[in-house]
């Protein structure tokens, strides 16, 4: 069965857990910077950390749904300083010391794509489908990502946190990847591996929204918001 309908303009993906593993970037990312605000604040924080995060440190696996999974680079930076402010510092050391202890994950070193995503993307095309990447991380490291793993020139539009539009679920980002290529909703379908990508898709009014199992959520999270739920972007193909 093909899981895109015959009328089907426009792929819009996620990226990470949808096109990249997201627990090997961000369990890194979250266990680094928790080492470096000890370091910085020569102060007992990281199970605060992980715990407003949404970090399993025992399972060492971010947490379905948790802020470390759905939010911006600036609101968890924001949740950062919150934290120390939190453990007994000031607001303006707090800020002074996420400052020196804040890093973006390596958008190369830690990016390791879910399939053969040239495979997929070049059979996407080859049906006249266009593309799209809309993300809950910025627009240079997502830029970055895709160049490193050789993708980014089958990627028509890239919609990221820092352009300016309200996070997933809300149906902004989605819209404006639709409107950028003159493309209507009713012709896009949204693939993700998270409950807010399939929201985003529903209220963007998507023609289906298709749900991969690569990410932090299992089918059981996923089918009843999905019209599908399949293994990975391999499977589109």
């Amino acid at each position: 069965m093909d899981l895109l309908p015959q009328h089907t303009a426009l792929v819009v993906f996620d990226k990470d857990g949808t096109l990249i593993d997201f627990n090997f970037m961000w369990a890194s990312w979250i266990t680094e910077l928790a080492q470096r605000l000890e370091n910085v604040t020569q102060h007992a924080l990281t199970e605060l950390l992980y715990h407003t995060m949404g970090y399993d440190a025992a399972r060492k696996h971010v947490i379905a749904g948790a802020p470390l999974a759905v939010c911006s680079m600036k609101t968890l930076r924001d949740m950062t300083v919150d934290v120390v402010w939190r453990s007994g510092f000031s607001r303006a050391q707090a800020e002074e010391f996420t400052d020196r202890a804040w890093f973006v994950p390596d958008a190369v070193a830690l990016a390791r794509p879910v399939a053969d995503l040239a495979r997929v993307f070049t059979a996407l095309r080859a049906r006249g489908i266009r593309l799209a990447v809309v993300t809950s991380d910025d627009r240079a490291p997502t830029l970055t990502t895709l160049n490193a793993l050789g993708v980014a020139q089958y990627i028509d539009v890239l919609v990221g946190a820092d352009d300016g539009l309200p996070n997933k679920p809300a149906p902004d980002m989605l819209l404006r990847a639709c409107a950028e290529l003159n493309i209507l909703p009713a012709h896009t379908v949204m693939v993700g591996d998270a409950v807010a990508d399939m929201e985003m898709g529903r209220s963007a009014g998507a023609a289906r929204v298709i749900a991969v199992l690569t990410g932090l959520a299992d089918a059981t999270q996923l089918e009843n918001c999905s019209d599908f739920v399949i293994q990975s972007v391999a499977d589109l193909v």
